[in-house]
């Protein structure tokens, strides 16, 4: 049975499908440079989130939030990214009470200006926000919650707060995207790729659209399963035969483009793949074998 972590300002249990750790050091902190190889782990508890193992874990986490440089309102910016796509998926604020519990809990919590009180994301609509890691920029005057989603990060039924599109040419036109599609969210380079991908899928039944061989190898398993074995050949290659960086870099390209192909057919998205990455950080690939 899953574990249950609390929301700060809600009676309902939230379950917590995966362990969260973390790792906090008085030198990642900035505290202190002494001690620097001692670290507290901080993980999830089934009726407590997240907690300490250590009082030194404890005392890390409250000379971390004396480092946090809060504004005369008392507040930090606070950014949530997608852990496993790169995506920024909200902003809002966060006190230091916020930055706490978030800490204390595992699930993202701010403080809402414009109702004086703190917020846990989700309490109302179900969309928590896991945070796995915690950072802080180089002024210590905001943070990152790099955070596992449960659904739409945005008030909107979005996926992200960003939606619209501002381009650089003729001035700088904004392209508004609709909350209910993703079009035009800003993604990282392998996310396009998948997005490209889908959208040669869907042209492909399109009239007087010509075939792409994106569409080509979708609809031809066989030649798709060849081109993977192929490009994963000349990837091993480019280190056998000795062809250098780039040679090599350019065959990865290659076969992470058909690869990703190949998933798109069977219904596999690159989120899935880094969850699976993700839930392999820390065990043994020995052991997994």
């Amino acid at each position: 049975m899953a574990g249950f972590a609390h929301c700060p300002t809600s009676r309902t249990p939230v379950p917590v499908a995966l362990e969260q750790k973390m790792l906090v050091t008085k030198n990642e902190l900035g505290v202190s440079k002494r001690k620097s190889h001692r670290h507290s782990r901080i993980r999830n508890s089934p009726d407590k989130g997240l907690t300490a193992k250590t009082e030194d874990g404890l005392r890390g986490m409250t000379e971390f939030l004396e480092t946090l440089k809060f504004s005369e309102s008392g507040l930090v910016t606070a950014i949530v990214q997608d852990i496993d796509t790169g995506a920024v998926l909200m902003q809002a604020f966060a006190d230091r009470a916020a930055v706490n519990e978030t800490l204390q809990t595992g699930l993202a919590t701010f403080y809402s200006r414009s109702r004086k009180e703190r917020w846990c994301k989700g309490e109302t609509s179900g969309n928590f926000i896991r945070v796995q890691s915690v950072f802080v920029d180089c002024d210590r005057d905001s943070i990152i919650y790099l955070s596992v989603p449960d659904g739409p990060s945005c008030h909107t039924g979005s996926h992200t707060c960003w939606y619209t599109e501002v381009g650089a040419v003729g001035g700088g036109v904004a392209t508004e995207g609709e909350h209910t599609s993703d079009a035009h969210s800003p993604r990282t380079t392998l996310m396009q790729l998948e997005a490209t991908i889908q959208q040669r899928r869907d042209e492909a039944g399109e009239e007087g659209v010509k075939p792409s061989w994106t569409a080509k190898l979708l609809h031809d398993p066989d030649l798709l399963c060849k081109k993977v074995r192929e490009e994963a050949g000349e990837l091993c290659q480019t280190l056998e035969a000795g062809e250098g960086k780039e040679r090599a870099a350019s065959e990865m390209a290659d076969l992470l483009y058909h690869a990703m192909v190949l998933l798109n057919l069977q219904g596999v998205s690159m989120a899935e793949v880094m969850q699976v990455l993700r839930g392999r950080f820390g065990t043994s690939g020995i052991e997994e074998k």
